[in-house]
C-alpha cells in the first residue's frame, strides 16, 4: 500500500523535496527530488505513444534524462553551486503553480471555464456573435473551438513565475518582472483564443482555417511574444541570466570543478 501511494504521489513528493532543499540548502534532498521528478516524467511516454504523439514522447524522455542527470551531478559529483539550488527552486515553484491545475479536476475546470468565459466576453464586446455551447466550446457560425488547459497559458505563466520568484534579486525588480510576464502572457493568450475562434468561425483561410490559425499563425505569434517577454524579464533581472549561464556551465562539466 505504501509503495502504491508513493507511486501515485511521486510528482508531489519530488516537488516538495526540491522546495525543501531550496529552503534548507540540503543537497541530498535536491538530488532525491530530481531523481523522483525524472521517474515521474519517465512514466509519461506510454500515454503519448498510445495517442500517437511522438513529439511529446521525445520531450518527456528528454526531461526525464535531464532530471536524472541533475540528480547524478548533485549526489555523485557533489555539485553545490547556486545554480543547482536555483534550478530546483524554480522547478518547485513552477511545478506547484502548474500541476494542481493539470492534475486536480475542479481546479482545471475552473481555470478552463474562466478562460472560456473571458474569451467569449471579449468576442461579444467586439460585436462578434459567438456563443458558449458547453464543455469549454465557443461556437461561431457553426464552427466550434474548445478551450482546453493549454489554451489558458498556464504552462508559460508557471514557467515564468518559477524562474522569476526563485532568483535572488531585490523584491521590487522581481515584482516588476512578474508583472511584465504572467498577466501579460494571460492577456495575450486571450487574444490568441479570440483570433483562432474568429479565423475558424469566419473561415478566413478556407478549409484550412483552424489548422493555419491555431497550429501555424497562433503558435508562431506565441513564440515571438514569449521571446519578447523573456527579453524584458532578463533586462529587469540580469541575475536570472547569470543563473542560467552558471547552470549551463555546471551541466557541461558534470557538476565538477573546472580543471
Amino acid at each position: 500500500m505504501i509503495i502504491s501511494w508513493l507511486a501515485a504521489n511521486i510528482l508531489w513528493i519530488a516537488l516538495l523535496l526540491l522546495l525543501a532543499s531550496a529552503l534548507s540548502g540540503r543537497r541530498a534532498l535536491s538530488g532525491l527530488g530530481w531523481a523522483l521528478f525524472g521517474v515521474h516524467w519517465l512514466k509519461q511516454p506510454a500515454h503519448y505513444l498510445a495517442i500517437g504523439d511522438h513529439f511529446n514522447v521525445g520531450l518527456t524522455l528528454a526531461v526525464a534524462l535531464f532530471s536524472f542527470y541533475l540528480s547524478w551531478i548533485i549526489l555523485a559529483r557533489r555539485c553545490h553551486s547556486r545554480s543547482c539550488y536555483w534550478a530546483g527552486s524554480a522547478v518547485a515553484i513552477g511545478g506547484f503553480a502548474y500541476f494542481p491545475f493539470a492534475e486536480i479536476a475542479p481546479l482545471r475546470e475552473w481555470l478552463i471555464g474562466g478562460t472560456a468565459e473571458l474569451t467569449l466576453a471579449l468576442l461579444n464586446s467586439f460585436g462578434v456573435p459567438a456563443i458558449a455551447t458547453g464543455g469549454g466550446f465557443i461556437t461561431l457560425y457553426g464552427h466550434s473551438v474548445q478551450i482546453i488547459l493549454p489554451c489558458t497559458a498556464i504552462e508559460s505563466m508557471a514557467l515564468f513565475a518559477g524562474v522569476v520568484l526563485s532568483v535572488r534579486a531585490p523584491l521590487k525588480r522581481k515584482v516588476a518582472a512578474l508583472l511584465a510576464s504572467v498577466p501579460v502572457i494571460y492577456a495575450l493568450n486571450l487574444f490568441r483564443n479570440i483570433f483562432v475562434v474568429m479565423a475558424y468561425g469566419e473561415e478566413w483561410f478556407g478549409e484550412s482555417s483552424f489548422y493555419l490559425a491555431h497550429h501555424v499563425i497562433a503558435k508562431a505569434g506565441s513564440a515571438v511574444a514569449l521571446f519578447a517577454i523573456a527579453y524584458v524579464v532578463f533586462m529587469l533581472l540580469p541575475e536570472l541570466l547569470e543563473m542560467i549561464d552558471e547552470l549551463a556551465t555546471d551541466l557541461r562539466r558534470g557538476g565538477g570543478e573546472p580543471a
